[in-house]
């Protein structure tokens, strides 16, 4: 397919568990895929295999905490498919157990930084070429746990409870304009690490990172495009 033909995808965090099933799931799916990634070692050591998909995919180093960072990204990719018709913000981090009283100011500002700001900032810069467009869709991820608050979790609550406000409103700034926003609400997601944190629990109550991306490529696909402004639990 060429570059007319094939869409284009922008995901954050491409090299975590999360991010490479999405990364996964949109190359099946036929999608030119941009994996952004601090390390994009990770990504090429995964993906790193010839054939098609790999002729689609395009490992990029990002900090997407920096605002030149996602700015040269886009650049970027915009320089080598021509196109962005999506943006999966998976980038993001988990960390609790802070007492707000004691040393909880480091926390709140890595937490509001990586989740929150990280998100505002590539939806600023991937946005113009949207716009210009006329369509695209975004999808951001932002928790169930941000939904009220907890205890030793006000930082990541707060954190994730901005996604989703900054979502509503995307989605309500764009959507004249032809561009969809919404995200997606994880409880906890089965992936090594949380097994490692938590070997206790009961897994087989948890969500793969493999069906939250499927939920994820359906928000990037045509079929969603009724679907604007939403925070979907899955």
């Amino acid at each position: 397919m060429s570059n007319e033909q094939t869409r284009t995808a922008i995901i954050t965090g491409a090299g975590g568990a999360l991010g490479s099933a999405v990364v996964t799931h949109l190359l099946e799916q036929g999608f030119q895929v941009v994996a952004l990634e601090r390390h994009p070692e990770h990504v090429q050591a995964r993906f790193g295999d010839a054939g098609e998909a790999n002729a689609r995919l395009l490992a990029l180093a990002c900090d997407v905490t920096d605002v030149a960072s996602c700015k040269a990204a886009c650049e970027q990719t915009v320089q080598r498919f021509g196109r962005i018709d999506v943006l999966c913000n998976i980038a993001g981090g988990f960390s609790m157990g802070a007492s707000t009283a004691a040393d909880a100011v480091a926390q709140y500002e890595h937490l509001m930084s990586l989740n929150a700001g990280a998100v505002f900032k590539m939806v600023h810069c991937v946005a113009p070429v949207m716009l210009q467009a006329g369509a695209g869709s975004i999808v951001n991820v932002g928790a169930q746990s941000a939904l009220a608050g907890q205890a030793n979790m006000a930082a990541y609550g707060a954190s994730k409870s901005a996604v989703i406000r900054m979502t509503e409103s995307f989605a309500r700034e764009f959507k004249a304009q032809g561009v969809r926003v919404n995200c997606i609400l994880p409880a906890t997601i089965d992936t090594p690490q949380n097994r490692k944190d938590m070997p206790d629990a009961d897994f087989s109550q948890w969500t793969s990172p493999e069906k939250i991306a499927q939920v994820i490529g359906f928000l990037a696909s045509e079929q969603s495009a009724a679907v604007n402004g939403a925070s979907i639990a899955v």
